[in-house]
């Protein structure tokens, strides 16, 4: 069978393909989607027709077994349910407490204050220096906590590259 051929046949056939799907029980979409890929599939596997009077008969036999495919991996996919209990677990204190170890010691006491709740004005009076200057320290002790974050996060992600395989073919580069 020729290109032009099977082109002509998949122009006539597809939607008696779909028409058949639906006959037996196919969902609309289900069969359009099933129709298509088992006229693709036909097309891969042509050299395997023996008769080609019989396409429209193989190509509608690959639909309804790859519909048939698709719903049984449908029902098999479950929904996940609402969560049974009421317990929860709040990973922000981890995570808190995770990016602090990542800053410096001076960064640190700064930051912890200022996670109590403490303002800029009170801890800039403990300090005996200008609300100005704390809050510049607490930007720089933020922006180095955001570095700092950022190249852990790149050093990850490289040792995952290099684990897989990708490599010096990934394009990645830490600084």
């Amino acid at each position: 069978m020729t290109d032009y051929a099977y082109g002509e046949a998949y122009r006539a056939g597809f939607d008696r393909t779909v028409r058949f799907l639906l006959s037996r029980g196919a969902a609309c979409d289900g069969a359009i989607e099933a129709a298509q890929a088992a006229w693709v599939r036909g097309w891969e596997r042509l050299h395997q027709l023996r008769d080609e009077k019989m396409l429209l008969t193989w190509v509608n036999t690959i639909a309804l077994n790859l519909y048939r495919g698709l719903w049984r991996k449908e029902r098999m996919i479950v929904p996940l349910r609402e969560r049974h209990s009421e317990f929860e677990i709040d990973l922000s204190p981890i995570d808190v407490h995770n990016v602090l170890q990542l800053c410096h010691h001076h960064e640190r006491a700064l930051l912890e204050l200022q996670i109590q709740g403490i303002t800029a004005e009170e801890i800039a009076n403990q300090r005996g220096v200008s609300h100005t200057a704390i809050r510049i320290r607490l930007m720089r002790a933020r922006r180095s906590a955001r570095e700092r974050i950022e190249k852990r996060r790149l050093q990850r992600l490289r040792r995952t590259c290099l684990m897989s395989g990708a490599g010096a073919d990934s394009g990645l580069r830490v600084a």
